[in-house]
Order: structure tokens, then sequence, then C-alpha cells
């Protein structure tokens, strides 16, 4: 049981974190960006390169890592978003123009970096395991645990008691409202889109430190669980996400341990059609479904 706990944790620790770019740039925008699950897997590749290539080390290639995300999100809001904002169809020409970016950067991807399963080189993260709660839990795993929880914060602190987290929750209630009261409304959503690219890129790359399995298509079943993330807490709600990331992590690893892998996203997508029928708007979904 411990043992399941942990793994269950540690899973559902990446989701929750996939799942707070998804809902940070859904908060201000209205508009889902399904190039999110591209940059997740461009940041790893980044981080792997780093490493790699240029032989840095792992602490010193993650934020640098997670910047570069971050950047790809600046171009990705420039290049999909910003040109289309403002037209009656905003929300739906966004929508595919950001699967057109998603397409561009897997392309992009498979050119540098090839279709093979890429990996770590061996030793980049110690493999250093400590007993826990009647379970084996390695320090990676409790790293990630530590990053997700602690991004969480940062970036409710960041809402909640900066200027900048002002005018992101007064964007979110009403754009127009929010550039006559002075508000840069351009600044603020480029802004949303780097820390949620940021927060994308690093799930990226400690789903590949934690699994050592990177691909141009690596971001693909992320993407659909972040999904169900994101509507299972509540659209728009960040404690949302990450108890429903959690909640996700660690049905999954209970349904594979007591009836197998086969019935993972069966269990866990049948759990998400029941918690929709019952409440519409989400574990934690206010009754406007756009908040910061």
């Amino acid at each position: 049981m411990g043992q399941q706990i942990i793994n269950g944790l540690f899973l559902g620790s990446i989701y929750a974190l996939f799942a707070l770019g998804y809902t940070l740039v859904f908060g201000v925008l209205d508009i889902l960006n399904l190039a999110h699950a591209a940059v997740f897997m461009l940041a790893c590749f980044v981080a792997l390169a780093l490493v790699a290539d240029a032989g840095l080390h792992i602490l010193v290639a993650l934020p640098l890592a997670v910047l570069a995300a971050g950047l790809l999100g600046l171009a990705l809001e420039r290049v999909a978003f910003r040109p289309l904002r403002g037209r009656a169809d905003s929300n739906i020409s966004g929508l595919i123009s950001s699967l057109a970016v998603a397409i561009v950067f897997e392309a992009v991807a498979l050119e540098f970096f090839g279709p093979n399963v890429s990996r770590f080189p061996f030793g980049t993260v110690p493999e250093r395991q400590i007993e826990l709660f009647g379970g084996v839990v390695s320090r990676l795993q409790l790293t990630i645990i530590g990053i997700a929880v602690a991004c969480f914060l940062a970036l409710s602190w960041l809402v909640t008691r900066t200027r900048l987290g002002r005018e992101i929750r007064a964007v979110a209630e009403s754009p127009r409202a929010a550039r006559v009261l002075g508000v840069n409304v351009d600044r603020v959503i480029a802004a949303s889109f780097f820390i949620s690219s940021a927060l994308g890129g690093a799930a990226g790359i400690l789903f590949g430190l934690a699994f050592n399995s990177i691909s141009p298509d690596m971001g693909r079943s992320v993407e659909l669980k972040g999904l169900a993330v994101i509507i299972l807490g509540g659209m728009g709600s960040m404690p949302g996400a990450v108890v429903a990331g959690f909640a996700l992590g660690l049905s999954e690893v209970f349904v594979v341990a007591h009836f197998g892998a086969s019935y993972r996203d069966v269990v866990s997508f049948a759990g998400l059609f029941l918690i929709l029928v019952l409440r519409p708007r989400g574990l934690l979904g206010a009754t406007s479904l756009r908040e910061a």
C-alpha cells in the first residue's frame, strides 16, 4: 500500500505540474493551448542536449531548459495567438493555430533528434533510494514531488500577492476593463504564456529524467492526462489542477496494481466521466469557469 501511494504521488505530481500550465493560460484567455505538450517535449530534448552534448550538470541544465521552454511560450503567444486576438472566432482559431504549432514543434524535434527514443546519460541523476512509509522511494521521485508542490505554492503566491498576479486576475475577468484601468494586456498575456510554458517544460524534463525515455511524441499521452486533470479539477482552477493531478496519479497506480495496466486509462476516464455527470464544473470549479 505504501509503495502504491508513493508511486501515485510521484506520477500525480508530473500530471499536476503539467496541468498547472494548461490552467494558467485557460484562466487568462479561455483558450486551450494544444501546443503545451510539444513545449513539454522540446524542453526535455533541450535538457538532454545540454547534459549529453554540452556536458552541463543537470542542476545547471534544468533551469536553462525551463527558461528555453518559457521563451518558446513567448514565441508561441506572439505567432499563434496574438494575431488572432480580438476576432469573433478567436477561441476556435487559437485552438487550431496552437495545434498547427504543435505539429511544427514535433517536426523540428524529428529533424534534429530523430524518431528513436533518446536517453539521458547514465549517472545524470544519482540513483539513491530511501525507505518511507513501508515503501521505497528514490531521491529523484521525492525531488519531483517537492518541485511540483513548490511550483504550485510559488504560482499561488504570484497570482494572489503580486502586482502581476492582480493584473493576471484582472485580464482573466475582463481584458477590456483591465485595459481601461491601465493594465498592459498584451504584456500580461505574454507573461502568462511564459510562466505556463516554463511549468510545462519543467514537467517534461522531470518526466524524461524519471522514465529516461525521450521521443518527439512523448507529450501526446501526457496531453490527454493534462486535459483530464484540468477538467476534473475545474477549468481554470489551479488548486483543482493539483488535487486532480494527484488523484489521477494515485488512481492509475492502484488500478495497475490491482487490475493490470490494460485497465488504467479505462478506469481513469470512466471516473472522469462520472464526476462530470455528477459535478459538471469539476471538483473545485467555481460558478464562473474563468478564474485566475
